[in-house]
């Protein structure tokens, strides 16, 4: 390995390995850097590929998607211990690890494993493991280096009964109860995960709303169906103290005083109130750039510059959305800008998915984007189980909304909640981003039976009102 590449990436996240093999197809000569013993980032090892393994493999193993003809009693395994869901897990990670390494290696993109310090825009100073440092010259620099659960000093966090959630994938034991604080995407991805596990959860968030990126409609259905699974929603409630309890129980507990002096009680808490840029020992203050309170680094929105020349930043680093799928997408767009290579503009619609359970995925403006702009607009409706599809899976809930322009017909948005809605919605990310219209859904022939035929009984029930 020589000390001098084209293009360092510090960080082997979905941001950093797309922007590195997208700079070798350029011919240029990429080294990634990465602290971590295997490559893949937080994506791979403790937060996007583990959580949804884990809800695959929950759902799998409790039989919950049968439950609408079986029954709410129905189990296809009555005895799940933690053991079984680590089981998959581990599987899955070891595959995605390989398919990764294999990547790089075929694109000859070398790795080097340690912290990395910026010591000037062109210079890196990586520590290796073993405590060596080697100094490396970069011709650009891209950092990916992801995020960091955030963990307040008054939280006593001991990786048994008051967790993060990097700890949580590896439990070895499922709780009979959890209390969840903070109702992000995180949270409210693992408070229904454990929720389908017949475990008691109360989600606690400090807002009197969450999700707030969502269209307001499917959120209120995702508490509907939460709150008839006996989930206990504690919004608009402040932690004043988390503590552990000893002594009631052999392990103890975890006790959450909310303000207003509420206690709630549980043998397991996930807090899950943030997470912050792993920037730490990086050296961007002494490069003149300034992160923020979290950590988030500032770029060109076009080109994914700093405002050093030559450094980029993409991934969870940037902030908003943080998506695995738009991480991406911006490191393929770093590299190609710090190479020359012009691309067209970006599509300005992309989809979010959480997966929560029920899943939820949306693509373009929610109803009250709509309502602010003052486009005159109708909305249409269809519920999953009005589909055949959804009558031969037994689907109990999910729901469809889209909606238009009523000018001229335009579709604005398309809001999903159920059974494959981050499928489903590339159709409507697809009519979205090529300007569509209602009729591409009423005159076209979908499959049958199908989920994606909720699609033109949403546009129908529309047209209808138009």
């Amino acid at each position: 390995m020589g000390d001098h590449f084209d293009f360092v990436v510090i960080g082997s996240g979905p941001a950093g390995r797309r922007a590195a093999v997208q700079a070798a197809k350029l011919g240029r000569s990429v080294l990634v850097i990465e602290k971590d013993k295997r490559v893949g980032g937080v994506c791979v090892h403790t937060g996007t590929i583990p959580s949804k393994t884990l809800r695959e493999t929950v759902l799998n193993l409790t039989g919950f998607r049968e439950r609408g003809f079986y029954g709410t009693g129905y189990r296809a395994r009555h005895d799940i211990a933690a053991s079984d869901l680590t089981e998959r897990l581990d599987k899955t990670l070891g595959f995605e690890v390989d398919v990764l390494e294999h990547q790089l290696t075929r694109n000859r993109v070398e790795t080097l494993r340690g912290g990395a310090r910026l010591c000037s825009p062109n210079e890196i100073e990586v520590v290796m493991a073993a405590g060596e440092t080697r100094r490396i010259h970069a011709g650009k620099v891209l950092i990916a280096c992801g995020t960091v659960t955030r963990r307040p000093d008054d939280v006593p966090f001991d990786g048994s009964i008051v967790l993060d959630s990097d700890e949580l994938i590896h439990i070895d034991r499922l709780p009979r109860s959890l209390i969840v604080v903070g109702a992000g995407v995180i949270g409210v991805e693992y408070a229904t995960i454990f929720s389908a596990l017949d475990v008691k959860v109360t989600l606690i968030e400090g807002r009197s709303t969450f999700l707030d990126f969502i269209d307001r409609e499917i959120i209120e259905e995702l508490v509907h169906e939460l709150r008839d699974r006996g989930v206990a929603l504690r919004l608009g409630s402040k932690v004043e103290e988390v503590a552990i309890e000893r002594g009631t129980i052999e392990e103890g507990r975890a006790v959450v005083r909310l303000d207003g002096g509420r206690v709630v009680r549980a043998e397991m808490l996930l807090y899950a109130a943030g997470r912050t840029v792993a920037a730490d020992g990086l050296g961007l203050e002494a490069l003149g750039i300034a992160p923020d309170a979290r950590g988030r680094i500032a770029v060109d929105e076009a080109t994914l510059q700093t405002t050093v020349a030559g450094i980029y930043a993409a991934g969870d680093a940037i902030g908003f959305p943080s998506l695995a799928s738009t991480s991406m997408e911006q490191g393929r767009i770093a590299a190609c800008h710090a190479f020359g290579l012009k691309l067209p503009p970006a599509p300005k619609f992309f989809p979010y998915g959480i997966y929560a359970v029920p899943e939820i995925s949306t693509v373009g403006m929610t109803e009250e984007q709509v309502r602010a702009q003052r486009i005159p607009y109708e909305c249409g409706i269809a519920r999953l189980r009005e589909t055949s599809r959804g009558h031969i899976m037994g689907l109990r809930g999910g729901m469809m909304k889209m909606i238009f322009a009523t000018a001229d017909g335009r579709l604005l948005g398309v809001h999903i909640i159920g059974e494959g809605a981050t499928e489903l919605v590339h159709i409507g990310q697809a009519v979205l981003n090529l300007h569509g219209t209602i009729d591409y859904f009423i005159e076209n022939t979908f499959n049958y039976p199908t989920l994606a035929e909720a699609y033109k009984i949403a546009a129908l029930d529309a047209f209808n009102r138009m």
